[in-house]
């Protein structure tokens, strides 16, 4: 029977992360080199020093497809974990590349390095608590997940600009979880696991774009039943979880760490029924 720690552990296992400089990216690089991985860091910047623990960094821009090509390129041999964490809120005021960077460049990069990762590996991605609605919108989102390609879901979104009239993160956010559960059969074939993360309010550098966006008041509407936001720390507990051995059996799933939110929804749904 295997020990719970050899589960967990990470020893002569290489994971690719992306979104490694700050936030929850930094913490899961930490976390997964305490662990024994060998960690190869992506990020628009490199990380500040002192910062996360890498084995090799590669600059990547997850909004330009040469550069999302020659990054997927440079990581070289075989890898155990994919990590896709990089994202930007709607707070940067431009939808469009809200969704090019959180799904349509997040997915060429994954269908791009799939072709190194082999049976017993692991593909999570981070979603949202935005997108806590997604089989209600599936209609919608199943015609972004319908584009073959960048370029194609580029201009599925201006087709549909009524799509990103909120800001383009809660479609960006339920797109991933699209494609993690569509995906799920396919690379379960090859021995492939895939699951996401729907974090709640955590203190990130994403909080600070909404802050400066929306001001505080939104965030603070948002209801916590633990009553305070969430630390990037505990949110890369549950990614490395998903990555690793001990959620073997684990793939097509969102994880919602989101602090008893979607409880609290569901608790005040029973109430009125």
């Amino acid at each position: 029977m295997a020990h719970i720690d050899d589960l967990l552990r990470y020893d002569g296992r290489r994971v690719v992360v992306t979104g490694c400089a700050s936030g929850i990216g930094a913490q899961l690089c930490g976390q997964l080199s305490d662990l024994g991985a060998v960690v190869v860091g992506l990020d628009l910047r490199p990380p500040a020093p002192g910062g996360a623990q890498l084995s090799e960094f590669i600059e990547v821009d997850l909004g330009d497809p040469g550069s999302i090509d020659q990054a997927a390129a440079t990581v070289g041999g075989h890898i155990d974990g994919l990590f896709n964490v990089a994202g930007v809120s709607s707070g940067i005021g431009n939808p469009l590349l809200v969704v090019t960077i959180n799904f349509l460049g997040t997915r060429q990069f994954t269908e791009t390095i799939l072709p190194k990762l082999g049976p017993d590996s692991s593909i999570v991605c981070v979603s949202s608590l935005a997108a806590a609605n997604y089989r209600e919108n599936l209609p919608q989102a199943a015609g972004l997940l319908a584009t073959g390609s960048m370029a194609e879901g580029i201009q599925w979104c201006h087709d549909h600009p009524d799509a990103l009239v909120d800001g383009g993160y809660r479609l960006s956010k339920e797109a991933i979880i699209g494609y993690a559960v569509s995906s799920a059969v396919p690379l379960g074939a090859r021995g492939i696991r895939i699951n996401c993360t729907g974090p709640g309010v955590t203190e990130t550098p994403i909080l600070d774009q909404l802050r400066s966006a929306y001001g505080q008041g939104l965030l603070d509407d948002i209801p916590k039943p633990l009553g305070r936001v969430s630390n990037p720390a505990e949110q890369a507990a549950v990614l490395v979880f998903l990555g690793s051995k001990a959620a073997g059996y684990i793939t097509g799933q969102v994880i919602w760490a989101d602090g008893g939110n979607i409880a609290a929804r569901q608790a005040a749904d029973y109430q009125k029924g």
